[in-house]
């Protein structure tokens, strides 16, 4: 099998969809060696906030001079961005036979069993024999949906249970409140970990995650990012202080990122108090390398351009905060692509106070893509002036044209479409190249 009919393997199987539940993994972990044992997992799982702190603590680890593998989704740059040992992709030759080793096992399930392997169980297996093949110290892990019933909770040997913030997240799948959504997340908590450390939370929230962490007989943290101490602050970064960690420099912009941060340190900690020797020199290196595609991304200036996955009403709040803190009395010109399984609407109003304009675009997964005319009428509900695009570039090439200077291009909205955007400004003369190349994990 070579890296292309590997694709068209995964590419065929997750038409199939995903389905919770740990019976599938469960068995196809087992015909495969449970390779999941062998290792060591930092679980994370939250609705915004996942990803950052993934990155934050990922670089950490690697500079601390432990291998570490990383394992998410969704990507934005590229397929095998989701499978990462010490901030590198695995290489596209490195796949296929994998994927051969793990469609076989599937066969066996669904030949013994009434079992259907999803795509994101075959990722998930891939993974695990991945990071067990490159002997990684730690795996930090991020949930895909929810956390009982996600297959990445197949683990039983998590050391550090980590929550980024929780707010109202597949409705319908997950639970219909607050509190039901936040039981499903609670399940990556696990007996054998060492802490269960939280980023600050609604009470109901918190109480459910302390009551967890009690039943499992861990320890349970929770950040205080009121207590940073934030002493620089630009669109291209910030400097913090963080009770004994002083003037620590994040290349993240955005006032939540020093929430996650908050929270990486206070893991960070919890590794110290268990034994795992982490250097101070380690902390600050991890953070002033951290970077993280689609989240309040500047890709070029004169004029502004920034990229932001926004998909829900909290990204959304979030990036509203943004342009209240950089962009205040600077004219903003959109581009907006959304799934229509996303709170599209509320997306909508929170940011229509900021922008003068809009162009919208249709996103390359047709069974969920909302429909860029249907966007156009929900902005337009709400003020906005809104327009149709032909696709991604031709979105960009208008709003450029909308703007000034000084003005700003603000694409917003799901990750899937992101990567393009910023493949754009690399590759094509959409944007003005800048002599110095941003380095994206």
């Amino acid at each position: 099998m070579l890296y292309e009919e590997a694709r068209v393997y995964l590419d065929h199987v997750s038409k199939y969809g995903s389905v919770l539940g740990l019976d599938s993994i469960k068995s196809l972990l087992g015909e495969l060696g449970n390779p999941q044992k062998d290792l060591k997992f930092i679980h994370i799982a939250g609705t915004n906030g996942k990803g950052s702190i993934l990155a934050g603590l990922s670089g950490i680890l690697q500079q601390a001079g432990y291998r570490t593998g990383r394992y998410c989704s969704p990507t934005v740059m590229g397929y095998m961005e989701r499978f990462q040992v010490d901030g590198q992709w695995m290489a596209e030759d490195e796949l296929a036979p994998f994927v051969s080793q793990v469609k076989e096992a599937a066969e066996k399930v669904e030949e013994k069993t009434d079992l259907t392997v999803t795509v994101f169980e075959i990722e998930t297996a891939i993974a695990f024999l991945y990071f067990r093949e490159k002997q990684c110290d730690y795996v930090v892990l991020e949930a895909g949906m929810g956390g009982l019933l996600d297959a990445t909770n197949v683990i039983d040997t998590t050391v550090l249970s980590i929550f980024a913030s929780i707010s109202m997240d597949h409705i319908g799948v997950l639970g219909n409140t607050l509190e039901e959504i936040a039981e499903n997340k609670a399940g990556i908590i696990k007996p054998s970990c060492l802490a269960v450390v939280t980023s600050p939370q609604q009470m109901s929230v918190t109480d459910i995650l302390r009551k967890k962490a009690g039943e499992c007989g861990c320890r349970f943290v929770v950040s205080h990012p009121e207590k940073a101490v934030i002493s620089e602050e630009t669109m291209d970064g910030q400097i913090f202080s963080y009770g004994e960690y002083k003037d620590i420099r994040l290349r993240l912009a955005g006032r939540y990122q020093i929430d996650n941060a908050a929270t990486v340190l206070e893991a960070v900690d919890a590794l110290r108090r268990s034994g795992v020797p982490i250097p101070e020199d380690a902390v600050r290196k991890g953070f002033v390398k951290v970077t993280w595609p689609g989240r309040f991304q500047v890709l070029e200036k004169e004029p502004t351009v920034i990229a932001d996955g926004a998909h829900n009403r909290d990204a959304a709040r979030r990036l509203a905060e943004n342009v209240r803190t950089y962009l205040t009395d600077r004219k903003i010109v959109g581009v907006m692509g959304v799934f229509k399984d996303k709170e599209y609407e509320q997306i909508a109003e929170i940011m229509a106070p900021y922008l003068s304009k809009v162009y919208t675009i249709d996103l390359p997964n047709g069974e969920r893509n909302l429909g860029k005319e249907r966007l156009c009428e929900v902005l337009r509900a709400k003020n906005v002036q809104s327009e149709p695009a032909e696709n991604i570039a031709d979105a960009l090439e208008k709003a450029k044209a909308e703007c000034g200077k000084e003005d700003v291009v603000l694409v917003f909205g799901s990750l899937s479409y992101l990567g393009e955007v910023i493949r754009l400004e690399r590759e094509t003369n959409v944007f003005e190249r800048k002599k110095e190349e941003r380095t994206l994990w």
